[in-house]
């Protein structure tokens, strides 16, 4: 049976709303920071590459070639938006189009040598930065901190791919 907001289980007690706003405040203001300064590293690299072309290029270069298709579904966006994000990559030379080994009408992008250089000048600068920036956290908290950032995306990925509409509320 299909639930109507006025049904469907609140997913905040009074005790946690201070706790939740805090929250979805700081998010937004690490967004907006995140926006601002691209956390693209530091020195001469710094946002001399876009969060788009970073994350394509590190997708091709953790999960090896693929088609635009796969690119897509595993980045959670859309056709359209990698063929169009791709476009500069292969025409700066960061990304090859080569023909699928079993199927030779079939494209697969690639990550040049080219690409790879750059990519990893452009990881190493944001190294560099995240090291910075928690210059003065305990290793473990370095790790809990990625340990919940992770937890956190993984959570927005998933709520991302349920479809508008879908009651998400858990069956009580």
């Amino acid at each position: 049976m299909p639930t109507t907001p006025e049904m469907s289980m609140d997913m905040t007690t009074v005790g946690d709303s201070g706790l939740l706003d805090t929250l979805q405040h700081e998010v937004a203001v690490f967004a907006r920071r995140a926006e601002q300064t691209r956390l693209g590293g530091v020195g001469q690299v710094r946002n001399s590459m876009d969060r788009a072309a970073y994350l394509l290029l590190n997708r091709l270069d953790k999960e090896g070639p693929m088609g635009v298709k796969a690119l897509a579904a595993s980045m959670g966006i859309d056709s359209s938006t990698v063929t169009r994000q791709v476009a500069p990559l292969v025409d700066t030379g960061l990304v090859k189009r080569t023909s699928h080994p079993e199927d030779g009408r079939a494209v697969v992008l690639q990550l040049s040598p080219r690409g790879l250089s750059r990519l990893e000048e452009v990881r190493s600068s944001r190294r560099q930065l995240m090291a910075e920036l928690t210059q003065d956290w305990e290793p473990e908290e370095r790790e809990t901190f990625c340990a919940l950032l992770t937890r956190f995306n993984t959570a927005l990925s998933a709520r991302m791919a349920v479809p508008p509409g879908t009651d998400t509320t858990p069956a009580s």
